[in-house]
């Protein structure tokens, strides 16, 4: 046995194959790309015996080794070329055990590859709730494999597991000595020949897919052209043949092992069909789903309020106290004004980003969030989109990034590039920040709704909702421009309701929010510090002659007034100050100053550099009497020039955020968009499209509210 066997993951989608992963794992998982694609691949580790430890790899879910999205190619590249980086030693084939017979037919497909296998039928406890039960000993002889049962969700049956994936690298059982359907040996040793030593079913599956097969060049693939019509071979006729066959085989054998016990004549109501009554109902499905959403970003907003103080108020207190301990250098400036206020502008966000993807967690572990993906079918249909986008439009909630990349599921090009237009125009969690930020400033703390609900989670729960409605409204234009007429369907098996377990939802929750911290926080970081020294420099003496300037203008000002005053006058004099100077009069019509140009500029590395960005501006430059205080207080504190009245009044406020909704200002995004459609018009044009939406909805805001 190798000291380190990589072990793959393999089953249909919903059969609880991540669950498994994070029960195998735990918190030993890495997150990477499947070499050459931009698609996220998971990868953990699992103590096998004393000295042997494995590498788990979660392969996409998919129905047959026949591709029909992007992602099952992922899976079909790695399973079908055992040169392939991610090649497994062998598979854990994860099947759903209250619905065996559909489960079996991959199950077939990849024993008979010659991969060692191992069945893990997971889901027991729901087979048997259904009257189902599995003589697991007589399926493994049988099927001439290891057969061990398990309750993914509740780490039950690992043990068994992990024996049985032993013996199995032990012995190396493989596949059945002959496959379940004619083919021509003439062809399969011509294919030999040409292309590799084989087994049978890898080179039927080379033929059969060359198209899809990476390991194939151009040349290659002309070559098995040839031979389909040398040969007289049809690949669509050949999968239904085989598929036809491999289930007379695998019912015959289901038979013999599965027993139904009878169940009375009037079924059984499950929670599962009492839920769903509701849950799918054509009027009280939508209803309930807008109710949830209100609740989790009530919940997103009041819930976060503590613990984002406690780390608010301790981040300027730590500033204060290394400014007041610390000799005074630029060195220590650059620590506190730069460093320290970039890292505050991160972490105070770390309680929304878990409560964003708590919830978020708790609707997929549920199995309520493939009834959203139901019910919403009808709805996306009406607005050119496939029923397959609510997968990416949803999942834009929480990053646009991955959500792209999951549009690889929809078969139609055009519904797939409408797709990808538009979900960056969901509220991904980046524009969390933002939001809490400005609703604090321009939505009363106390106000309620109804004397119950927050207005400023009914801020936030609207701000979302826009960001869904303008999503739709541009996919129907789109729709219309690209003449979109082609029909698409929507296919997905819905789970049982389930109890969510914490163990894997933790596991998530740490996996996002380092996601967050690590990620988008060295970007934030890298720009506060960059900041800092453009906002701390100028050209020529500027600084020096902006000092003398406030002393000259202001010879009575003393103490903590003068020096304010001195470093909003070298805040403006700076690096900073003059490429915000340059973007104001672009600007000015929608209510900004300089000082906010200089944030809109740095956000398009990431939209959350905006918080960053105000807390170094605001550290180096408010006028506030106090500096042990919070970037929210400093930027409540703000005077606007003009007016004398606060700079953050309804109208700023309200524009910024409608700007921010709209905006395309996320690099990651464009890039992502660029590697899916493969050509940079499509970035530019998410880019221009967005910004001038952006730029008129935040002006007409303004203009109305002021």
């Amino acid at each position: 046995m190798k000291k380190s066997p990589k072990i793959a993951l393999i089953g249909n989608p919903n059969a609880g194959k991540s669950s498994l992963f994070n029960s195998l794992t735990g918190l030993r998982q890495k997150t990477g790309n499947f070499p050459g694609v931009t698609m996220d691949k998971l990868i953990g580790k699992w103590n096998l015996e004393t000295g042997t430890e494995a590498e788990i790899l979660d392969l996409p879910g998919i129905y047959s080794i026949y591709p029909k999205s992007v992602d099952e190619q992922v899976v079909i590249n790695i399973l079908a070329n055992p040169q392939h980086p991610d090649y497994p030693d062998m598979a854990i084939v994860v099947a759903d055990a209250s619905n065996l017979k559909r489960n079996l037919l991959l199950f077939s497909q990849v024993r008979d590859l010659g991969i060692p296998t191992v069945l893990a039928l997971n889901m027991i406890d729901v087979a048997e709730n259904s009257g189902i039960v599995i003589n697991s000993f007589k399926l493994a002889k049988e099927l001439n494999v290891e057969v061990a049962e398990v309750n993914a969700k509740k780490g039950i049956g690992l043990n068994g597991l992990r024996l049985a994936v032993n013996k199995t690298l032990e012995q190396r059982f493989n596949s059945n000595d002959s496959l379940p359907v004619e083919y021509s040996p003439e062809l399969i040793d011509e294919i030999k020949e040409k292309y590799g030593d084989t087994d049978d079913y890898h080179a039927l599956l080379w033929l059969s897919e060359h198209d899809n097969l990476k390991q194939f060049n151009t040349e290659q693939r002309v070559g098995f052209d040839k031979l389909q019509e040398k040969y007289g071979w049809n690949s669509k006729k050949f999968q239904a043949q085989e598929t036809v066959s491999r289930y007379a085989v695998l019912n015959e054998i289901v038979d013999g092992c599965l027993h139904q016990i009878p169940v009375e004549d009037e079924p059984v109501k499950t929670w599962t069909d009492r839920l769903d009554k509701v849950f799918l109902h054509q009027f009280w499905g939508y209803f309930v789903f807008l109710g949830i959403l209100f609740v989790m970003f009530q919940a997103v907003f009041t819930w976060a309020a503590y613990p984002q103080d406690l780390i608010d108020n301790g981040v300027a207190w730590l500033n204060q106290y290394l400014k007041d301990t610390l000799p005074e250098s630029q060195l220590v400036n650059l620590l506190t004004d730069g460093l320290i206020a970039g890292i505050g502008g991160v972490v105070v966000f770390v309680p929304q980003i878990v409560f964003l993807f708590l919830f978020i967690s708790l609707l997929e572990e549920t199995g309520y969030m493939s009834r959203v993906m139901f019910i919403m079918d009808k709805l996306m249909r009406r607005f050119g989109l496939n029923g397959k986008s609510v997968v990416p439009l949803i999942s834009g909630v929480a990053c646009a990034v991955p959500a792209i990349m999951s549009t690889r599921s929809i078969g139609s090009w055009k519904d797939r590039l409408i797709t990808i237009m538009v979900t960056p125009l969901m509220s991904c969690s980046a524009r969390l920040p933002i939001y809490t930020v400005l609703i604090a400033l321009v939505v009363p703390e106390k106000s309620t709704l109804f004397g119950i609900f927050s207005l400023q989670g009914v801020a936030l729960f609207g701000l979302y909702l826009l960001g869904f409605g303008m999503a739709i409204l541009s996919a129907w234009i789109l729709k219309v421009v690209l003449k979109a007429k082609e029909r698409s369907y929507f296919i997905m098996e819905l789970p049982s309701y389930k109890g969510p377990r914490f163990k894997h939802i933790m596991i998530s929750l740490l996996n996002s929010t380092k996601a967050f911290v690590f990620e988008a926080g060295k970007i934030i970081v890298a720009i506060s510090i960059v900041l800092w020294v453009m906002a701390s420099y100028g050209p020529g003496n500027a600084m020096q002659e902006a000092e003398q300037k406030v002393k000259t203008e202001n010879p009575t000002l003393t103490g903590a007034d003068l020096e304010n005053k001195i470093a909003a006058q070298k805040l403006e004099s700076s690096y900073a100050g003059h490429f915000g100077k340059v973007l104001e009069p672009a600007i000015k019509p929608l209510g900004y100053d300089w000082k906010i140009g200089i944030a809109l500029l740095t956000s398009f590395a990431a939209r959350e550099v905006f918080v960053g960005t105000m807390s170094t501006i605001y550290s180096l430059g408010g006028e506030v009497d106090d500096e042990n205080t919070t970037v929210m207080n400093r930027m409540r504190a703000e005077v606007n020039p003009e007016t004398g009245k606060p700079m953050y009044d309804a109208a700023l406020g309200f524009s910024l955020m409608i700007f921010y909704a709209f905006a395309m200002q996320c690099m990651s995004t464009l890039a992502t968009t660029y590697r899916e459609t493969k050509s940079w018009r499509y970035p530019a044009i998410q880019l221009v499209y967005m910004t001038t939406l952006a730029y008129l909805s935040a002006f007409i805001v303004y203009q109305l509210l002021k």
